[in-house]
This record gives C-alpha cells, structure tokens and sequence, in this order.
C-alpha cells in the first residue's frame, strides 16, 4: 500500500495534508524518512509521524447509543448524522452504520468499514435479532402478542417473519402500553407499520440488542469502540 492512503486510511489527515507531511520530513518508515508519497509500506513495517507511531487497522467497529434528532446517515446536507457524533480521528474512511434507525429512534447502533460483516447482520436468512423496548399508543394484549408470533402481512402485501412481542406494562387509563419486542428482520419502518396494522402507535421506540451485543452503559449521544473479542462474537 501507499505511503499516502496507508496514513489517509488511519485518519492522520486528508490525503492533502499527508503529503504536506511527507514533504516537512515528518513521517518515517523503519527509522527512514519518507521521500515520496508514493513509497510503498507492508503491515510489519513501523510507521511514524512525528513521535508518533501509527499502526494499521483496516476495519473499525464503533458501538453508539443513537440519541433522536439524528440520522443513520454517513452525511446531510442540512441534518446531524451519526457520523457527526464521532470524534474527528474516529471518522476512518468508509465508516457507516449498520442498517438504520428512524431519526426519532434511539439505542443500539454499530458503525463499522467492514462490508462484509455489515451484510451478514442485515442479511434476512441470518436470523441475527433484534431487540427493542417501545411505548405503545393503545393497549397490546396477548391477541397482540399471539398475531406478532404467527407473522403478519401488512395491508401492501410486505410479509413479516414472526416477532416475539412482551407486555411490559398496561395503561387501559390511559391507552398505553410498554412492550420489547424481538424481530429478525429490519424492513423499512417495520415495528411502527405492525403495531399500526393494529390500531396503535408507536410514540417511543429504542433498540436494546443486536445479536449478542447491548447498550450496557452507555448514555445516548455516546460510543466506544468495540474490541476484538467482541468483533469475534458478533461474527
């Protein structure tokens, strides 16, 4: 690989500013100052920039608590995006989010730059689950819970694969309810179009759970990068 992608890829700037400095004298590869942007380096090989030592990651995994108000997008031209909520030097080339979350949907979202492993856990025949918790305008009950678990076709002929519904709490006072559910599929507004297939509708709605991933501690507007043990899990 380049000299120049090699540091453009680990975020130590625009592929610009790299050149700028390999040009001040600033990066060194194996103890050698680097004369050309075209210099080609292997993964065994000890780059500096500075004092600095930067060692090649080629895929990245961040795990974020996705607050409302922003969009699972990599970029918008007037919105925030989840991209946005990430430090400058966590902001790797190819970075997306992993299947999306409505802009007023909360939790559980992965970004990575690893295509491969953002297919298999969007891909329908890999049953990865996901879980969610959700305030309810109208009152679920176990007719509710008896039509999620046997599938739905919703009224535009989209056939659903069944969805473990809980009842967390009934409000018949009010006309509310707090349930989790748990589908294995993610189409387009999913469990707001299932629960409206029923006469209710979704107010809140937060995803806890990924496959064996959760939200653990982690407030909303915050992330943490996975580490390998975990990357190892989710695949």
């Amino acid at each position: 690989m380049r000299i120049d992608k090699y540091l453009a890829n680990m975020n130590v700037g625009s592929r610009k500013e790299v050149h700028k400095l390999i040009k001040d004298g600033l990066v060194t590869v194996n103890g050698d100052v680097v004369k050309t942007p075209k210099q080609k380096v292997e993964d065994h090989d000890e780059v500096m920039v500075g004092d600095e030592e930067i060692k090649y990651q080629q895929y990245h995994y961040f795990l974020m608590n996705k607050p409302k108000g922003v969009l699972s997008a990599t970029e918008d031209r007037s919105q925030r995006t989840v991209i946005s909520l990430l430090e400058p030097q966590d902001r790797y080339q190819g970075i997306t989010p992993v299947g999306r979350l409505d802009k007023d949907t909360t939790g559980l979202l992965l970004l990575t730059n690893d295509g491969q492993l953002n297919h298999a856990l969007l891909a329908p025949n890999k049953h990865v689950d996901k879980v969610y918790w959700a305030k309810i305008a109208g009152v679920a009950d176990e007719s509710t819970v008896e039509k999620f678990a046997k599938g739905m076709t919703l009224g535009d002929g989209t056939e659903l694969k069944p969805a473990q519904l809980k009842i967390l709490k009934q409000d018949r006072e009010n006309d509310s309810s707090e349930i989790k559910i748990t589908i294995s599929e993610g189409k387009y507004h999913q469990i707001k179009r299932m629960f409206g297939a029923e006469g209710m509708k979704v107010v809140e709605l937060e995803r806890l759970q990924m496959g064996k991933m959760t939200l653990g501690d982690l407030e909303q507007g915050e992330y943490r990068e996975l580490s390998p043990e975990e990357v190892e899990n989710i695949r």
